[in-house]
């Protein structure tokens, strides 16, 4: 049985609130925020996570909840993914994000699991998300509490992958995020990051927030003539982390793709954006264009073994899922 060591577990009923409480304690002691848990509890009893502190953010109503206004929809961070699948505003406005949501987990974890979470999701390698008992037998790692990458011997940074579905879908959109945290001044306050500068290239830090930082809101601006697909490779239909996940965006008008983004993510600690230069300006059902498309995403991608099955598998994957993402696409249309 795998047990939780002790910590305290405070409740905040706002977003405000619940950045105060991160920053009552020391620097140096963990603090953690808590939704569903789905992954954050698990970590705990890992030892992956070693809080003192978490704080729980149920009863901060300011953070959850869709709206539409003005052609953006708006999306509280502590909206469960369940919530997300069963909306009916979803489509106008994030084409696919319907599909990477309902993709993750099962539906019981989409239940708990919040869109907030899923985009700040740790980063995921089969060397690190072990029990301490199996860690300390293999040799700790260098994303927690050794100094050696069992994935890249040589490596000087951490290779864990991202995992988080929503984000390979969100990336290939025009989306930001609020996050409220301690501002350059020292201040606390609301600042707005585009999500394709959100993430960074280290899987033991993979993302631009801060101790104390909180991702408030998620906004997603509608285009006219967009898009989108996503596919997702994994063993089972459901509970199962990707393998891989592919997720593009297309700007059509009149049959012609004007404009094009393509995300392929669980392959790194960062989504992997890839440019469309064999489908921009080339008509939605040219076939030879979606294959140029698929074999130079293949080209570009290398897989590791920092999650499980055979690196050259998933490579190959990469064009396959690249072309059902694109029929994704144009089913919408």
């Amino acid at each position: 049985m795998l047990r939780m060591a002790p910590f305290e577990v405070v409740h905040a009923s706002s977003a405000e609130e619940a950045v105060a409480l991160t920053h009552e304690l020391a620097d140096d002691q963990e603090v953690r925020y808590i939704a569903g848990g789905t992954d954050v509890l698990v970590n705990i009893k890992h030892e992956l996570f070693e809080p003192v502190r978490l704080v729980h953010l149920g009863r901060a109503s300011d953070l959850r909840g869709v709206s539409v206004d003005d052609d953006v929809l708006e999306i509280g961070a502590l909206t469960t993914l369940h919530d997300l699948v069963t909306h009916d505003d979803l489509d106008a406005h994030a084409p696919g994000l319907r599909d990477a949501a309902e993709s993750i987990a099962g539906p019981q974890h989409r239940r708990m699991g919040t869109l907030g979470g899923n985009l700040c999701l740790d980063t995921r390698c089969l060397y690190y998300n072990q029990t301490y008992f199996w860690r300390e037998s293999m040799g700790f790692c260098l994303k927690k509490d050794g100094t050696q990458c069992h994935v890249v011997a040589s490596g000087k940074k951490c290779v864990a992958a991202a995992s988080n579905d929503t984000a390979t879908l969100l990336l290939t959109l025009d989306t930001e995020l609020d996050i409220r945290g301690k501002l350059n001044d020292g201040s606390v306050g609301v600042r707005t990051v585009p999500l394709d500068k959100f993430y960074k290239a280290d899987g033991a830090d993979n993302n631009v927030l801060q101790r104390g930082d909180l991702v408030e809101k998620v906004r997603v601006r509608r285009k006219e003539g967009r898009v989108a697909g996503f596919a997702k490779l994994r063993h089972r239909d459901a509970i199962d982390y990707p393998l891989l996940s592919v997720a593009v965006s297309l700007d059509v008008k009149d049959d012609v793709i004007e404009d094009a983004k393509l995300v392929v993510n669980a392959l790194a600690a960062k989504p992997k954006v890839l440019k469309c230069k064999p489908l921009v300006g080339q008509r939605i059902d040219d076939d030879a264009a979606i294959e140029a498309m698929a074999q130079e995403a293949k080209k570009k991608c290398a897989p590791m073994t920092n999650i499980c099955d055979d690196p050259n598998w998933r490579k190959a994957m990469v064009a396959v899922y690249v072309k059902k993402a694109i029929a994704a696409a144009r089913a919408r249309l």
